[in-house]
């Protein structure tokens, strides 16, 4: 495992709960289908800061053209953690009768469930050298 990679991990991991954390405080007064897009993006602002600074090395690009790369790679995320969070939440947990924090369970899988095809969508898109 590569060191990038597990800084990677760390930074993601941190975003990744305080993205977890604040869908829990937004399913209070909106619907999970909408708190689970809304906590993604606090989540995403917060991992853009981190590896920006902690993870990747600069790329040369202008903050626009990172933050528009780092926003392409992550709205394919957003579609995976939605898809994992609802499937497990609404069909796979009750179907196995699981009634022990199903939609908290159901979010952390489908928070974690990118972590590979963002480290390398980030790496090898979002903070590649700029050529030229």
């Amino acid at each position: 495992m590569s060191r990038q990679f597990l800084n990677f991990a760390l930074v993601g991991g941190f975003a990744a709960a305080m993205n977890w954390l604040s869908r829990i405080a937004l399913s209070l007064f909106m619907p999970l289908e909408i708190a689970i897009i809304v906590a993604y993006l606090i989540g995403m602002m917060i991992a853009y800061t981190l590896c920006k600074r902690y993870v990747f090395e600069k790329s040369g690009r202008e903050v626009s053209g990172e933050v528009t790369r780092f926003t392409i790679v992550n709205m394919v995320a957003l579609v995976q953690v939605w898809l994992v969070t609802i499937g497990m939440a609404r069909f796979l947990l009750p179907a196995l009768s699981w009634d022990w924090y199903p939609v908290e369970i159901a979010h952390a899988v489908g928070v974690a469930s990118p972590i590979l095809t963002s480290f390398f969508g980030h790496r090898y898109f979002t903070f590649s050298r700029k050529i030229g």
